[in-house]
C-alpha cells in the first residue's frame, strides 16, 4: 500500500496538488483553473476524471477558483472546506445543484476517499485562517501546511510521525525587507498572520525531526518546501540554507509554481527497531 503525491503548483499564483491512493484521487487546494489542472496532470497518469473529491486548506483565490463549477458538477466531484466557509463556497459557485457537493469540516476527521482520514489543524491566515491537513490511510502518514502565517504549538506534535512532510517557507527576510513591495503588503507577510519565512520553517521542520526522534520514530522519506516567492526568495538560497541540517538534505524537494514535482511516493512499512532504525534517521527509508 502506498499513498502518493504531485505538486502541480505552488505559490502565490496558483496551489494545486494531487493526493493519490489506492482507493482514488483527491486534490489538496484548486488554485489553477481546470484547463491548467488538466495540462499540468499531462504525464502524471492522472486527468482530471479521476479526481474524487477537493481539499481546500482556505478560500484565497490562489487556492480555490470559482471556474471549477463546470468540472464539479459534470464529475461530481465534493469539495471539503472548513464549515464556517462552507455557505461562501457554494456562493462563490453560485449554483443551486453544487451545494449537496460541499461538505464542511470541522475538528473531526473526515474521509474525502475510502480508507483516507483527515484530519484539519487551524492556522492563523489572514483574517479568515487556514488549515493544515494530516493524512492517514494505507499504512502512510503525510503533512501538509501552507499559508500558516506562524506555526500553531501543537503541530510539531500532529507532525512528529509522518512518512512525509509539506511545509511553506514562503520568503527570505532580507529580500523581503528590500523589495518593492508596499510596507503595508510586507507588514501582512511578515507580521504573524501572513506567512513563514525561510528561518521560520526550517526552525519548524527542525522541531518536527527532533520530536519524532525523541519519540523514536522514523523520519519522513520526503521534505517538501511549499509556496516559495518568487520576488522573495531564491532556491539556491533555499537550498543552501535547508541543506545545514544533514536530516533536510538528502530528502528535500522544492515545489514550483510554473512545474510541477515527480510523484512523491511512501510505502507502508513495518516499524523499525534498533539498528534499522538508528539508520532511518540518517537517510530516507527504502
Amino acid at each position: 500500500m502506498s499513498l502518493d503525491l504531485c505538486i502541480l503548483a505552488s505559490g502565490s499564483s496558483g496551489n494545486c496538488t494531487i493526493v493519490r491512493a489506492p482507493s482514488g484521487v483527491m486534490l489538496i487546494d484548486a488554485g489553477l483553473g481546470p484547463r491548467t489542472t488538466a495540462r499540468r496532470m499531462d504525464g502524471t497518469g492522472i486527468t482530471l476524471r479521476d479526481v474524487c473529491a477537493i481539499c481546500l486548506t482556505h478560500l484565497d483565490s490562489d487556492h480555490f477558483r470559482a471556474s471549477w463549477l463546470g468540472t464539479l458538477l459534470n464529475r461530481g466531484i465534493r469539495v471539503f472546506c472548513h464549515r464556517t466557509r462552507r455557505q461562501h463556497v457554494i456562493e462563490m459557485l453560485d449554483h443551486e445543484a453544487v451545494e449537496p457537493l460541499v461538505h464542511g469540516f470541522d475538528d473531526a476527521d473526515f474521509h474525502p476517499l475510502d480508507g483516507l482520514s483527515v484530519r484539519a489543524i487551524p492556522l492563523a491566515h489572514d483574517r479568515t485562517g487556514s488549515h493544515a491537513f494530516l493524512l492517514e490511510g494505507h499504512g502512510c502518514r503525510i503533512g501538509y501546511a501552507t499559508d500558516l502565517g506562524r506555526v500553531p504549538g501543537d503541530l510539531h506534535d500532529h507532525f512528529a510521525d509522518l512518512d512525509l512532510l509539506a511545509m511553506e517557507s514562503n520568503y527570505d527576510p532580507r529580500m523581503q525587507l528590500a523589495s518593492a513591495r508596499p510596507w503595508f503588503l510586507k507588514h501582512r507577510i511578515m507580521g504573524g498572520s501572513g506567512h513563514l519565512s525561510n528561518e521560520q520553517a526550517f526552525e519548524a521542520i527542525c522541531k518536527i525531526l527532533d520530536r519524532a526522534q525523541g519519540k523514536r520514530r522514523r523520519l519522513p522519506r520526503h521534505i517538501v518546501l511549499l509556496h516559495r516567492s518568487r520576488e522573495c526568495n531564491c532556491p539556491k538560497l533555499l537550498r543552501k540554507f535547508f541543506e545545514r541540517d544533514d536530516r533536510i538534505a538528502s530528502r528535500l524537494t522544492l515545489a514550483e509554481q510554473l512545474v510541477r514535482t515527480e510523484w512523491l511516493r511512501v510505502r507502508a512499512v513495518k516499524p523499525l527497531v534498533g539498528e534499522q532504525l538508528a539508520l532511518a534517521w540518517q537517510r530516507p527509508s527504502d
